[in-house]
């Protein structure tokens, strides 16, 4: 399954700071039937993400309902990514 989209950075501070891209609505509803065969456990399931010229593997993690993509902290720095930022994202998952 794959997309692309454009989403907004948010920052979560929690326990260990990061910044998110969370799934807009009609990927969810894509996502959603077949979530549970693509998870490794937690409800967490693994992504290949590409943002800009940087293309990177990551875990989405559920959070109220939906999925954030986390945006690591190279990926950042080498594509000029903050908070609040809209970025164009291509994401696969289930291979």
């Amino acid at each position: 399954m794959e997309w692309t989209f454009e989403g907004s950075v948010v920052y979560w501070r929690g326990p260990a700071p990061f910044y998110f891209i969370p799934l807009p609505e009609y990927i969810l509803d894509d996502l959603a039937p077949v979530a549970n065969e693509l998870t490794y456990g937690w409800g967490c399931i693994p992504a290949t993400v590409r943002i800009g010229d940087t293309t990177f593997t990551t875990s989405m993690i559920p959070k109220d309902g939906g999925f954030l993509v986390p945006v690591k902290v190279a990926v950042r720095r080498a594509e000029g990514i903050d908070e609040g930022d809209v970025v164009e994202t291509r994401l696969v998952v289930g291979g």
